[in-house]
């Protein structure tokens, strides 16, 4: 399943969903010591390694932070190929001066956005239906 290439379809079916929760971005150098299931993403980086997972399970596990962020899963599954999808939906996102963290999975893609503008986020992507 390679997903949607074209983008007029792909954005008339976005369908995002606000993931329930607070999200934290920390870098650690290893990861031993944080259980698996609570990491939502990481990313191997040389300065070491980016994890996001819940605010109370970084908080739990004493891990620094600095960025709150609430989390938007579009439903729609694009392509990894797909053009102009990310330009379109941070363009709108940034007309409204709201900042996003892109994180593009196997069936869908995934933006972090400060907590506060959450419901703001949600209007303005819900406007390409």
């Amino acid at each position: 399943m390679s997903g949607e290439k074209n983008l007029n379809t792909i954005l008339k079916n976005l369908n995002p969903i606000l993931n329930e929760g607070r999200y934290v971005y920390c870098c650690v150098n290893d990861i031993d010591n944080i259980p698996f299931s609570k990491i939502s993403f990481l990313f191997k980086e040389t300065e070491g390694i980016t994890v996001v997972l819940k605010k109370e399970d970084a908080d739990q596990l004493n891990l620094e932070y600095s960025y709150v962020a609430a989390w938007i899963t579009f439903k729609v599954h694009s392509s990894l190929e797909a053009v102009g999808m990310t330009a379109a939906f941070s363009t709108a996102l940034g007309n409204e001066n709201i900042s996003c963290n892109v994180v593009a999975a196997y069936f869908h893609d995934h933006i972090f956005i400060d907590e506060k503008d959450a419901e703001k986020a949600m209007n303005v992507l819900s406007s390409f239906n």
